[in-house]
């Protein structure tokens, strides 16, 4: 994929909004996360001479930089965006809420810039503070983005942005904390100590996250094509509460009678669809195969990418593709830290619906609404281990022919929503 722009991997520190101010855990991840690999011209265009003939205000610098990059969308001088008001911070003030962007509260570095969690005490609120690092052109396309995606949005599965501050040359996002971090940290290379998600968890977190997706497709005007699903994207609140996360290569969707919006291929590598990758032409199913390669991984507890791995198990979707094909290499899929706590239609069902996400062809895919109802329906069956048996078959990929048999019917109706 010569002409696909990606990094091989996501960055497990990167806007993981989980630790604590006074935590002196600083370590800096070196992975990348999309937009480091993404190579983007903005082509600023602010001519030198309107800049001199003022002193521009921090309001007035978001909407230059909405002009420069030539995008549409209006911000006005009182900070709202298409009527909608995200709050307006000083850069004193949010440097302040850091303790002066202190070491200690480092909580990750991504293609934006570094995060640090911070208060602001004017809103008696825990905050998470991402800074542009003004080295690089596409932070600034990013922070525009998001600014103007946030500040429309309005769902409990995504997060919140409380404000931005576009001050000289300041870029700074400030969001809802989320303790519990990323979906990431949760699934893949645990540390000593750290709980295991269990089945109903991680059906329960799906769920969420599909809603976020359902209302960018389907309730947000106009639609929003999201182009960075991904694990590390997905952030937890108390009782793992998911919220979608990171909007810097948010799209508006195609309207009228356009089936795609034709752009530069952008995304993480493990995540972005096959059609989207070769042709640039993005859909809202290309989400929806990122969304079937996150289940995959909420299923299996693998990565989407895993080098570690030996050649024909390193591409997630690769690997599940000929299992799909024989319930009986079904139990061998669902992560072995569950230790068989889960139940068998359950995982059939679940894997159903990411084969169906991660379909080649786009219009094989469902839509978004469809596997919403889906997996509120999986989330709402809970499983208790110390009323329902538990899976023996995780070790052994035989598993009982009767139970296929009478819950093959029963998964077809459910999976095929509606």
């Amino acid at each position: 994929m010569g002409c696909f722009r990606c990094t091989g991997k996501s960055s497990k520190k990167s806007e993981n909004l989980n630790h604590d101010c006074s935590d002196n855990k600083t370590n800096k991840t070196q992975d990348q996360t999309a937009s480091d690999a993404v190579k983007v011209n903005p082509d600023v265009n602010v001519k030198e001479s309107e800049v001199k003939k003022e002193v521009v205000s921090k309001h007035d610098q978001l909407a230059l930089d909405v002009k420069g990059l030539n995008m549409n969308e209006e911000v006005s001088k009182d900070g709202q965006t298409n009527g909608k008001r995200a709050q307006t911070f000083t850069f004193d003030e949010l440097a302040i809420a850091t303790g002066n962007f202190r070491s200690d509260c480092f909580l990750g570095e991504g293609g934006f810039g570094k995060v640090y969690k911070g208060r602001l005490e004017k809103i008696n609120q825990d905050v998470a503070i991402k800074q542009l690092d003004r080295n690089g052109h596409q932070g600034i396309r990013e922070f525009v983005v998001e600014v103007l995606t946030l500040s429309l949005a309005d769902h409990t599965n995504l997060v919140k942005l409380i404000g931005f501050c576009a001050e000289g040359d300041q870029r700074l996002l400030v969001y809802e904390y989320m303790p519990l971090g990323s979906l990431e940290n949760h699934l893949h290379d645990l540390p000593p100590g750290r709980k295991v998600i269990d089945w109903n968890t991680r059906m329960k977190i799906a769920a969420g996250a599909a809603r976020g997706l359902e209302y960018l497709h389907d309730k947000m005007k106009p639609p929003v094509i999201y182009r960075d699903l991904k694990c590390s994207n997905i952030l937890l609140g108390e009782g793992y509460h998911p919220k979608l996360s990171d909007f810097g290569l948010a799209k508006v969707g195609p309207s009228g009678d356009k089936t795609h919006v034709s752009t530069r291929v952008m995304g993480t590598y493990g995540y972005c669809a096959p059609d989207y990758a070769m042709t640039g032409q993005l859909t809202f199913k290309s989400d929806i195969y990122s969304f079937g390669v996150v289940l995959l991984e909420i299923i299996t507890g693998r990565k989407a990418i895993d080098n570690t791995k030996s050649s024909k198990e390193q591409n997630l979707v690769a690997w599940a593709r000929p299992l799909f094909k024989d319930r009986k290499y079904f139990p061998q899929m669902v992560d072995p830290l569950l230790q068989g706590q889960y139940p068998m239609r359950g995982l059939y069902q679940a894997l159903a619906i990411s084969a169906m996400c991660v379909q080649e062809q786009p219009n094989m895919r469902p839509v978004i609404a469809d596997v919403v109802s889906a997996l509120n329906y999986l989330a709402s069956q809970k499983y208790d281990p110390q009323i329902h048996p538990v899976q023996n078959s995780w070790r052994n990929p035989s598993s009982s022919s009767h139970v296929r048999r009478e819950s093959r019917d029963d998964d077809k109706r459910q999976i095929a929503v509606n």
